[in-house]
């Protein structure tokens, strides 16, 4: 391949066989990056934001005040993140997987499994019960949208499919919440 060749082919188009050693680094780092700790916060995400839907809804439905609801998403979205940072943690030590130190992945997946859930749960602290489930179901679908978005673009796949997965899946899991607490409201 002459110098004008390659010049006029751009990097993404050419084979790994023709990429300079400092972009295969790149993808290395990236790579790296994706594995250590965009997968294990996106993991922590996806389990806070879907996990704790009906433990929050179902409260919702049952509790006598907002506040009773706010208690429940905040037990759910720390215990939740201290289970998921730990099982994160012990699962690997990464020396054969190469997913990263297990301590910093197990903080970050527990942090981002509490962040989470606390971010739908957020609105029970406001009284009016109506308000606060209104803002909650506009905060589980930005989640779930944004869950989707993330791992479009770190882990491929078409967006469509991905929002289609881990909307679906949220809503089994908010359905559920929602069944309980009417059912149990009207008991």
């Amino acid at each position: 391949m002459t110098e004008s060749q390659s010049q006029e082919t751009p990097p993404e188009n050419q084979g790994p066989e023709n990429q300079r050693p400092e972009n295969q680094g790149d993808a290395a780092s990236r790579r790296a990056v994706v594995l250590q700790e965009v997968q294990p916060a996106l993991l922590g995400l996806m389990d806070g934001s879907v996990s704790t839907l009906a433990p929050i809804f179902a409260a919702a439905g049952i509790a006598s005040t907002t506040f009773s609801a706010f208690l429940v998403g905040l037990a759910a979205s720390l215990g939740a993140g201290i289970s998921m940072g730990l099982s994160e943690a012990l699962s690997d030590d990464g020396s054969i997987t190469g997913r990263g130190r297990p301590v910093k992945r197990g903080a970050i997946t527990g942090g981002a499994t509490a962040l989470g859930g606390m971010l739908h749960t957020l609105p029970f602290l406001i009284p009016d019960r109506d308000t606060a489930l209104n803002i909650a179901y506009a905060v589980v679908v930005v989640e779930l949208i944004a869950i989707a978005w993330i791992r479009h673009r770190f882990m491929g796949g078409k967006l469509g499919k991905t929002i289609v997965q881990v909307i679906f899946g949220g809503a089994i899991v908010f359905m559920i919440g929602v069944w309980l607490g009417q059912m149990g409201a009207s008991s």
